[in-house]
Order: C-alpha cells, then structure tokens, then sequence
C-alpha cells in the first residue's frame, strides 16, 4: 500500500545533475558557441559551469562516443574540423531527417505553438539584420528545433540531433561573410516561408522550405569556406 501523504504533494522530479551538464554542452555545440578545432577540457568547462570536474568528464566522454569531439593525446578534447565532403554528407543527412520532421510536425503544431515559431522566426530575421552571429545561431537552432520537437518521432529527433553537434560548430564559417553584413544570409534563409507553410498545415511545403534552407546554405558553405584537408 502506497503511503498516504500527509499533504498532498506530488514528488518532484529532479533531473539529474550529469545530464543537465550535457544537455548545457550540447546547446553550445548545436547553437556555434564552439568554434572547430576549439580545444575542450573539462577543467575549464566546470569552471564556467560551476560545478563539479565528475559530471562534467561523463558528459564529454558521452560527446565523444557521439562522435561530437575528437580526442587529443594530452587527454584533451577538441571540436572537430571537418572536411568539405564530410560536411557535404552532414549536410545531405539534415534535409533528409530534418525535412522529415517538419513534415510530420506540420500536423501536429497548434496555434499557441505557431505563435511561438512565429516569434522565433521574428527574432531570427533580426539578429541576421543586427549581423549578431550568436544571436543568429543561438535563433536559429531554437527556430528549428521548436519545429522539429512537435514531429512525435522521438528517435528522430534524436538523429537530427547528433547531426546539429557535429555541423554546428561549423555554421560559424557564416561570419564575416556576405561581405561582411550577414543580414546577406537572409537571401539563402527560407525560415519564413517554412513558417508561412506550418500556418497553412501545408506539411510537404513546409519540409521544402526546411530542405531549400539547408541545402542554399550548404552550397554556400561549400563554395565559400575554408575546410580541413581531405
């Protein structure tokens, strides 16, 4: 028999301090606050984190596992730099799962969860025009992930995930291009005619958006900058 209570709480879940550690991590990779072949300690990360060396070093080695880091001899860690067709392939497997998602969210999202995109949307359009790279990043990885957070599938969210800590430190490489005003990438940024689309219900357009998105700025990245050597 389940022990009464004497007043009526309910318990409160408490996550985890090793996995708020890495969900903390992982918003850094997938947002670009790690630049590629940034060198990672755990050390340092703890510092800025304020807790303790133990569930720090848990979360890095679970990122290596993922293929999120790269391991250094003196026992450091680094975010890798990629070649310009490892970053083909990633890319190419966003539009696949992430086209996906935006399909399968279309017919999910309601209105109190448009209003959200719609002023996520907003605040990405501005940061692009302030030319605030973090912003943008920062707006662009909440914009999308709203989205893709309403497709049902978690697996699938998973896998876009994965995808987010290995490109997204790279994303990055968009600063200082556009010649030098990146209010520029708003002409290969389709973020409003995905939101015009998710208004509609119109769940294939919307995953073209998303698909048209990712692939202009992949091409531009490919042509634009610099990659490790193949």
């Amino acid at each position: 028999m389940a022990k009464k209570q004497q007043f009526g709480l309910s318990a409160v879940e408490v996550e985890p301090l090793h996995e708020k550690v890495y969900a903390e991590i992982v918003r850094a990779l997938v947002s670009g606050r790690f630049e590629p072949g940034q060198k990672l300690t755990s050390r340092k990360l703890a510092q800025e984190l304020g807790t303790s060396d133990m569930p720090v070093r848990a979360a890095l080695m679970r990122l290596q596992a993922q293929q999120a880091l790269r391991p250094l001899p003196n026992g450091s860690l680094e975010v890798p730099q990629i070649t310009a067709s490892e970053f083909a392939q990633l890319m190419d497997a966003r539009t696949v799962v992430e086209g996906a998602a935006t399909e399968r969210a279309a017919s999910i999202i309601n209105g109190n969860n448009l209003r959200t995109i719609r002023k996520l949307s907003e605040e990405l359009t501005n940061a692009a025009r302030a030319g605030d790279i973090d912003l943008y990043l920062a707006a662009n990885y909440d914009f999308k992930f709203t989205i893709y957070r309403h497709c049902g599938n978690a697996p699938l969210l998973f896998l876009i995930e994965t995808l987010w800590m290995q490109i997204g430190p790279f994303l990055r490489r968009y600063s200082g291009s556009f010649d030098g005003a990146l209010s520029g990438i708003l002409e290969i940024d389709y973020h409003e005619d995905a939101l015009e689309a998710l208004e509609k219900g119109d769940g294939p357009k919307a995953r073209g958006a998303i698909v048209r998105d990712i692939s202009e700025g992949a091409a531009y990245l490919l042509k634009h900058a610099e990659f490790a050597a193949g």
